[in-house]
């Protein structure tokens, strides 16, 4: 099992939560305003006059053999609008109750 941290464009998040739903992925924590800015490229979400868009954010957990498979629909997500951006971290998960 692995964790995996979404941050990304809040416009997007019809489009994950459909990417859920493919996947059979369930369970899931979300923020739905959060703020930040690529280490590259890509425009600022701080939520204030001169960068008023935000993020949102993902928190879940998920299978190894589904890890793939998520990974490369949020990548494909991630071309329609690439300054806008999202990024996905993978963690293992050791232990869970």
């Amino acid at each position: 099992m692995k964790a995996i941290f979404i941050s990304a464009f809040q416009a997007f998040y019809d489009e994950i939560i459909s990417i859920f739903d493919k996947l059979h992925v369930r369970g899931f924590t979300y923020w739905s305003e959060t703020q930040g800015r690529g280490s590259h490229s890509g425009e600022p979400h701080y939520g204030t006059h001169a960068w008023p868009s935000l993020n949102c954010s993902f928190f879940l957990f998920v299978d190894d053999d589904k890890v793939d498979e998520l990974l490369d629909a949020l990548k494909q997500l991630d071309k329609t609008a690439e300054q806008q951006g999202l990024r996905a971290f993978v963690m293992p998960c050791e232990k869970m109750i």
